[in-house]
């Protein structure tokens, strides 16, 4: 049995500049594969690092000859990537199995086998169980009817088995499988952020979040939970890293990973194993939990934690309220300048296009953003994504006016406003990015900062252009 999963060619997403990263999901599907069948034949290909178009995919799909072909699970702004890449793979051949999975598809699972022949299956939800399941039945010749979390067409009938239930214990996940693209490791890279030479890797410490936001597919995808590995999973994890690839710049991938005792002990193991000499890394907080554990913030810096993004999204408390957000416009301020003060590059993310935004509450939503002050600060349009409430609402409401999963990318307006037209919206998030990063203080204050990351990341926005590439939207 010959399994081939494939990272397709894509476009990354031009906001955060010129990086690649690892293809961690496909990578943890393919290591957890060969943990439990070291028989089967299993390879990975990274379009990206391989310099692959569409054509050399396919013929490189023609020469591997796989019995089974696993699509990396992309985001909903990449499904016609990953589609394209399914029909190139039944074209070389069309006796080969085709399997999907992530977020996007999971919601609409129904919906892309019927509407796409090239999909033989869908794996929902979490995958490593249900993939290694159903790649041992099809080796067997078995029916496909028993896995759990498994969608697929049989004839012109297509069956959904019942959910999975959840990994108990992420800690039993083997490391993800960068061995399979260890030609790779030196490509990976986020320039933005990782200073040159440090590489650029990903670590995932717990899935899912408890808190439940309107707008986020990811708490609904992990059942509302949250499950985190053990702080010495994860050092062990990252010392892996450091050690065997020498990178030395990680990404917490986390939606929630949380600032209490878990990632105090997490601090603990990375400094006192001397870690926190060689890596830095970069993660996601709320603004609650940065004000909450102020305490351990030194801790954190002290640990090689160097830059924390947080979700500000609004500065008005009645929004945040519909969004299901639990969190308060007035922690915004503080939560940005104790990062500062504890010399955490602090990197805020805002959204614009509310149904009920006019011009007036984003300029509130400016002058909002200048007053708090981040580092830097991400501007993006509210998205409906299939799985979350949101998109049902937006679905049942009628609001949806593109229908192109191509521009579910958070900066083309898929949808109008109660006051604005979508082409207003896109207006708005251009004149956002406009009043933070137009301001000379600002990209003075950058250039020149003490803190590296920050004096780092603001010379090389200098030169990327960012402000002409959202103009070129519309």
């Amino acid at each position: 049995m010959k399994v081939l999963f494939v990272e397709p060619p894509k476009v990354f997403w031009f906001v955060m500049g010129e990086y690649m990263p690892p293809p961690l999901g496909i990578l943890q599907l393919a290591a957890y594969l060969e943990s439990k069948n070291d028989t089967w034949d299993i390879q990975v290909v990274d379009s990206q690092a391989e310099g692959f178009g569409w054509k050399k995919l396919q013929h490189h799909l023609e020469q591997a000859e796989p019995d089974v072909v696993v699509l990396s699970a992309l985001a909903t702004c990449n499904t016609f990537t990953v589609l394209r890449a399914v029909e190139i793979a039944k074209k070389a051949n069309p006796d080969v199995k085709t399997v999907v999975g992530g977020q996007h598809f999971t919601a609409l699972a129904d919906e892309s086998l019927s509407t796409y022949p090239e999909i033989d299956f869908v794996v929902r939800g979490e995958g490593e169980v249900t993939l290694y399941e159903l790649v041992r039945g099809l080796d067997n010749n078995q029916s496909p009817v028993d896995v759990k979390g498994l969608s697929f067409r049989n004839g012109t009938k297509i069956f959904h088995n019942p959910p999975r239930p959840f990994i108990k214990n992420l800690d039993d996940l083997p490391f993800p499988g960068y061995h399979f693209v260890s030609q790779h490791m030196k490509k990976y890279n986020f320039k933005m952020m990782a200073y040159t030479g440090a590489g650029y890797a990903l670590v995932e410490a717990s899935r899912g979040c408890a808190y439940k936001c309107t707008f986020c597919s990811q708490w609904q995808h992990w059942g509302g939970k949250w499950r985190p590995k053990s702080p010495a999973r994860i050092a062990d994890e990252m010392e892996h890293i450091y050690n065997e690839y020498g990178i030395s710049f990680l990404w917490l991938t986390d939606d929630n990973l949380g600032l209490g005792k878990r990632t105090s002990a997490l601090c603990d193991e990375i400094i006192n194993r001397g870690l926190s000499e060689d890596i830095t890394w970069f993660m996601q907080a709320r603004s609650d939990e940065i004000i909450k554990n102020k305490h351990n913030l030194p801790k954190l810096r002290k640990a090689g934690n160097y830059w924390i993004m947080a979700g500000l999204e609004r500065h008005d408390n009645e929004v945040l309220q519909d969004y299901h957000k639990g969190i308060k416009a007035s922690d915004a301020k503080l939560s940005m300048d104790l990062l500062k003060e504890n010399d955490i590059f602090s990197q805020a993310t805002l959204i614009t296009g509310d149904r009920k935004d006019s011009h007036e509450s984003i300029q509130g939503l400016r002058d909002f953003v200048n007053y708090v002050d981040p580092d830097l600060a991400i501007f993006m349009i509210l998205t409906p994504f299939p799985g979350t409430p949101l998109y049902e609402t937006a679905s049942k409401q009628g609001w949806l006016e593109d229908n192109n999963w191509a521009n579910y990318d958070m900066v083309h307006a898929v949808m109008p406003t109660e006051h604005l037209t979508r082409m207003e919206v896109q207006e708005e998030l251009y004149q956002c990015y406009r009043s933070f990063y137009g301001s000379m203080r600002r990209r003075i204050s950058g250039v020149f900062s003490r803190n590296k990351f920050k004096r780092q990341t603001y010379r090389y926005m200098a030169g990327q252009g960012l402000l002409q590439a959202l103009r070129d939207l519309y």
